[in-house]
């Protein structure tokens, strides 16, 4: 018997304009990027650097982040796409059984910190001429803003859902769009909430901190700190979440999101002791460019 005090969570697909429909998902994504990009100029004005480097970090972060997300999620959770509809890994469609404009679906978080990581060192080392830690403080507080957006539109998509929720949860929601390799459709938890609402806290403390603390002259600092809690956020809800495709990775009773994280909370724990012999003055951080 269903709770009668489940939430259903039945909306429409996207704003519907004319021929075209933008899919809430999409409109997340644009969200999150448009905030990223006012942020990183906002800081970037306070810390006195040219607004010429809001630009390449914005594009590099987009290239990145949907490459790598679409990669990491066929790597660890679907990698028979490869051989079955090849150019959909790349592109956001479909050929097989048809042909079919799919938008990018299918996106890892996992993938996407990986490529970021690599497309910021790239613009660090080669067009900013910054110590990566200096951008990587910046770029974690821009990605935990971004996160809460990403996941208030998976949670439009009725995707990344929870597990059944036991009936007298406050918690339970009904998603009648629900894929239907979930089979029947019972309240869950909105874990997509759950981690939306963890990371836009994450955001909230890495903003204060860099604002009203010395915490920014420590190169690396906010960036390890980042990384610990967002990693541990994923890896708790990981716990209330259906598993999402194949589990490619599983240990010691965790799925591929858990044990995927621990490498990343790890490194936040050793960047955090490194930022320790990586201080700088507020002179040397508001140098004119």
């Amino acid at each position: 018997m269903l709770n009668i005090l489940s939430t259903t969570w039945d909306p429409s697909t996207g704003i519907h304009l004319g021929p075209i429909t933008l899919h809430y998902y999409s409109l997340m994504f644009v969200i999150a990027f448009g905030l990223g990009y006012y942020l990183m100029t906002k800081m970037y004005r306070i810390d006195n650097v040219n607004l010429k480097y809001v630009e390449p970090i914005f594009t590099w972060t987009l290239v990145g982040t949907i490459l790598g997300a679409r990669l990491g999620h066929v790597i660890f959770y679907q990698p028979e796409l490869f051989q079955q509809d090849f150019w959909s890994v790349f592109l956001p469609i479909q050929t097989k059984p048809e042909f079919k404009f799919t938008g990018f679906s299918g996106l890892a978080s996992h993938g996407a910190t990986i490529a970021v990581i690599l497309t910021t060192l790239y613009y660090s080392y080669k067009i900013i001429r910054k110590n990566p830690l200096w951008v990587f403080d910046r770029i974690g507080i821009v990605v935990a803003l971004g996160g809460t957006f990403v996941r208030i539109g998976n949670f439009f998509n009725s995707e990344i859902i929870g597990k059944p929720a036991p009936e007298n949860s406050p918690f339970a929601v009904l998603f009648p769009q629900q894929s239907s390799e979930y089979g029947a459709i019972v309240p869950r938890y909105p874990t997509q909430l759950f981690e939306a609402g963890g990371y836009f806290l994450l955001f909230i403390l890495l903003w204060i901190l860099y604002r009203y603390t010395n915490k920014k002259y420590q190169q690396g600092w906010l960036f390890g700190l980042f990384f610990i809690i967002l990693w541990a956020i994923r890896f708790f809800v990981e716990f209330l979440k259906e598993p999402q495709g194949d589990e490619f990775i599983q240990f010691a009773g965790l799925n591929t999101g858990q044990v995927l994280s621990l490498p990343f909370i790890l490194a936040g724990f050793v960047i955090m002791w490194y930022s320790t012999k990586n201080k700088i003055t507020q002179a040397e951080n508001e140098k004119p460019e």
